[in-house]
């Protein structure tokens, strides 16, 4: 009778308490956390002039995530954590960059003192945009550069880090397979090239987490500073291919030929009040002069290569009497300097964090100014509603 007052207990402690705090159990050395998100939203869409396909319109459940964050002494870390609502949701085999079903499985050795290695799938370190997690984003979606069609977010391979000056400055450097979210089918393409990242970012005075909102209020002015840089070269044998779906919804994800991208961002926080800034610059030289990302233009033009790339601007502010976050944020984005024009994408966010809970209702509204001609929307602004809840 005791034993089953105490497991009990026990369930009710956890049921009451997921939505404040993860659940923690502890066995000798090794520590293990198990938490969680649940996200649904509904969207709607302002439709262009002739535009008729309304299948947008919609609720939708964005996240069914559950994660497993392990500790063995101060020698081993590892982390797995999937999204059920994206394996359900994909038909299509094709995973989704922003939002996959497998989001992190990857062993960490942190018995060296000189270094840490991880091994195994998980985000790059590349892209303050990219590396902070949705759950603590007033937005439904990242800003388009950091949305898995320019670089790959995630990928296969081993990554080096190094933290001094008690965290303030971190190093990290990686190689992977290349492929991004489609290096999980096993083989990599005909090429049989990897890429190679690194990031390299400073903070003052304390350590700065990935995070859009100032939730505490911080007391003193937090800010960090990071510069990072991928690179790959992959030449295909005539008459290859890519994997279906791994070159990006621009053709840019992955290129036949080599590619340099390079960004830089800050962020700052002080008394509820955030600010983030990023750029980032793709430069493409296709291995094929006659490459549609050329654009059919003249050698003499394009000197071999294309450029893209965008600016990220945003901003916030956490009104704590009121629970609520306000955010602003804009984007300026060039998918191909040699095809005329650039897009302009303006972004609102109120969220309404929820007491003595891990709770966010969330609405998201943005709209185009100006659009480059290949971004091809089918809509000029759009607004998105819904609920998370985090345990």
């Amino acid at each position: 009778m005791k034993n089953k007052i105490i497991f009990l207990s026990l369930i009710a402690f956890f049921f009451c308490n997921q939505l404040i705090a993860q659940f923690t159990i502890i066995n000798g050395n090794h520590i293990l956390e198990i938490s969680g998100n649940i996200s649904t939203y509904y969207n709607y869409r302002w439709l262009k002039p002739n535009e008729l396909g309304k299948d947008k319109n919609r609720f939708a459940l964005r996240d069914a995530q559950f994660q497993f964050e392990g500790k063995i002494g101060n020698t081993w870390k590892y982390e797995f954590q999937a999204d059920l609502a994206d394996f359900v949701s994909n038909t299509t085999g094709q995973p989704d960059a922003e939002n996959p079903g497998l989001m992190e499985a990857n062993v960490s050795f942190t018995g060296l003192k000189l270094l840490d290695i991880k091994i195994g799938y998980g985000k790059l370190p590349y892209s303050f945009q990219s590396l902070v997690p949705f759950s603590q984003s007033p937005y439904w979606q990242r800003a388009e550069i950091a949305r898995g069609d320019f670089f790959s977010r995630r990928d296969v391979g081993i990554t080096l880090s190094k933290s001094l000056f008690k965290s303030k400055l971190r190093f990290d450097a990686g190689a992977y397979t290349g492929l991004g979210e489609k290096s999980l089918i096993g083989e990599n393409d005909d090429s049989g090239a990897l890429e190679y990242v690194g990031r390299a970012m400073f903070c003052y005075p304390a350590k700065y987490r990935y995070r859009i909102v100032d939730f505490n209020h911080s007391v003193i002015p937090l800010f960090t500073i990071a510069v990072n840089g991928r690179y790959t070269k992959r030449n295909l044998p005539v008459g290859s291919t890519f994997p279906p779906g791994s070159t990006g919804a621009y053709g840019i994800k992955i290129i036949d030929g080599e590619k340099y991208v390079y960004g830089a961002d800050f962020a700052f926080q002080y008394q509820g009040f955030s600010v983030q800034l990023e750029a980032n610059q793709i430069k493409g030289t296709p291995a094929d002069t006659n490459n549609a990302l050329l654009n059919n233009t003249p050698q003499r033009f394009n000197k071999g290569h294309f450029i893209s790339g965008a600016f990220v601007a945003q901003t916030s502010y956490f009104l704590k009497p009121l629970s609520s976050v306000f955010s602003f944020r804009f984007e300026h984005l060039n998918i191909n300097d040699l095809v005329e024009g650039y897009t302009e994408r303006y972004a609102a966010a109120y969220a309404f964090k929820f007491k003595k809970s891990n709770a966010m209702f969330k609405v998201q509204y943005y709209f185009f100014g100006k659009e480059e001609t290949l971004a091809d929307l089918k809509y000029s602004k759009q607004i998105r509603a819904g609920y998370q809840i985090n345990f």
